[in-house]
């Protein structure tokens, strides 16, 4: 468990690209019903959206719902309300119109991506396990590869508006992020690492002060880590953090580590996960010149992200004529579910995903455990 780390910023099977909006309900699928099996069954279905450019079919819909079924199976319910399905719709035509406008290195790139992904995703999930869920959602290893080549392709899209100016003023901006730091740092976790104890704020922030007291002291920072700490990831380690990207941790202890003196250890610091008691021991800047293309493309993707939020807010609107999207046949729940939120259902752990929970995520940080 890293409680100091934030959600995973890479690109993973399920977090497969960083461009969808707040709401992360849906990207268009390229393996619709009308488009993927147009071969064997013309789609007479009616027509459920106009758009400058071209339609929606309620079998394309109705394929679309599927999938975001099939990936986010918790959020079924939401998928089925009037007020959910009118994004899913929106959020269609953001993506087969991004789609049918894309370049050919844009489709090139994203069929590269869609099919490395889908071979990220079967890797991940039991080959038993994943053909139930894909015959209970009706679909095939084919559709899931093209949903996610169209949403990837939607990415490159994106990203080909992009230019070098716009990625330095982003690191401009935030370049504390890009700082690397080793730090050691203690834990008092509002739970234990083992689960079995319970603590109140009060009781965590005691013994917080009582660890800080015993390091100040002159403990030994690796063995008072090593028995008091409920971080597993740092604990065994001394509690040390080496050579750290300053910007993959949680806001309070991001901070911490940016304005605490060299060498001092600082008062409790409170996140989510309690209180930690940290102590700096290096702190370098990084210029935009030291940045790897791994991080330049980060941050493209990033600036992808905040491109197609506004296309969808200002432009999606405007391109759609005609909406005829059919009733649900039963009255919305008297509790809806809660909607995802941007970055919040991003994969738990650093580099590796839960095959079912969340439909693609963005790259946008969040607190989460390892």
């Amino acid at each position: 468990m890293w409680p100091i780390k934030k959600a995973a910023r890479k690109t993973t099977m399920l977090a497969v690209v960083a461009i969808l909006c707040i709401s992360l309900l849906a990207a268009c699928n390229k393996g619709t019903t009308a488009e993927t099996k147009n071969d064997e069954t013309k789609d007479t279905s009616a027509v459920v959206a106009e758009y400058k450019g071209g339609t929606i079919t309620e079998n394309e819909f109705n394929h679309e719902v599927s999938m975001m079924k099939f990936f986010s199976p918790q959020y079924a319910q939401m998928f089925d309300m009037d007020e959910y399905k009118e994004i899913l719709l929106e959020q269609e035509v953001a993506y087969k119109s991004l789609d049918e406008s894309a370049s050919e290195a844009a489709k090139t790139a994203g069929a590269k991506q869609g099919e490395e992904q889908l071979k990220q995703f079967k890797t991940s999930v039991d080959p038993e396990q994943l053909a139930t869920m894909l015959k209970e959602a009706n679909l095939t290893e084919q559709d899931v590869k093209d949903y996610m080549t169209r949403v990837l392709t939607a990415s490159e899209v994106m990203k080909e508006k992009v230019t070098d100016a716009d990625v330095e003023k982003y690191y401009t901006d935030n370049k504390k992020d890009y700082a690397t730091a080793t730090v050691r740092h203690v834990l008092i976790g509002l739970q234990s690492a083992d689960g079995k104890t319970t603590r109140t704020d009060a009781q965590a922030l005691k013994l917080a002060k009582e660890v800080k007291a015993k390091l100040d002291g002159g403990a030994d920072f690796a063995t008072i880590a090593k028995k008091y700490s409920d971080d597993t990831g740092s604990k065994d380690k001394g509690g040390l953090y080496e050579n750290e990207k300053v910007g993959n941790w949680v806001e309070g202890f991001k901070n911490a580590v940016l304005e605490q003196k060299i060498g001092v250890i600082g008062d409790p610091v409170k996140t989510d996960y309690g209180y930690h008691v940290i102590e700096v021991e290096s702190r370098t800047e990084k210029a935009f010149a030291d940045l790897t293309t791994e991080e330049k493309e980060t941050i493209k993707s990033q600036i992808a992200s905040q491109k197609f939020s506004e296309y969808m807010s200002k432009e999606v609107p405007g391109m759609i004529t005609k909406k005829n999207l059919p009733k649900s046949e039963t009255a919305p729940a008297t509790t809806a579910p809660t909607a995802p939120t941007e970055g919040t259902t991003a994969p738990a752990t650093e580099g590796t995903t839960a095959p079912t929970t969340t439909a693609p995520a963005t790259e946008a940080p969040a607190e989460s455990s390892k």
